[in-house]
């Protein structure tokens, strides 16, 4: 089966979630029919633990960290993947950004 769109997941902390959708929709991804910037979220916790010769925007070297992140997941077509996930790169906060990517089969 055929694909035209993605569907995208990302993880963000609460604080930055507002001005991640908003760049997220800017590029145009989130676009459902006559509607932009469409989006889900849920709320959750995120734990990592940064490593040595990382530079963490949150948590210390060395010791578990766990911060209260908003999933957002959005529609995005198959050719603006790589220009949406550079632009999400730039806005977001962490040095290392979690992605989900799932096919949507057109049906």
């Amino acid at each position: 089966m055929e694909y035209t769109n993605v569907k995208i997941v990302v993880f963000v902390p609460i604080e930055n979630a507002d001005e991640l959708r908003q760049v997220i929709g800017d590029t145009g991804a989130g676009t459902i029919g006559n509607y932009s910037h469409c989006s889900f979220s849920s709320r959750g916790f995120g734990r990592f633990k940064p490593l040595e010769g990382t530079n963490p925007t949150i948590g210390t070297i060395g010791e578990s960290e766990q911060v209260e992140e908003e999933r957002i997941e959005f529609i995005c077509s198959k050719d603006k993947v790589k220009e949406v996930i550079d632009i999400i790169k730039k806005a977001h906060p962490y040095e290392e950004v979690a992605f989900d990517i799932y096919h949507l089969l057109d049906i």
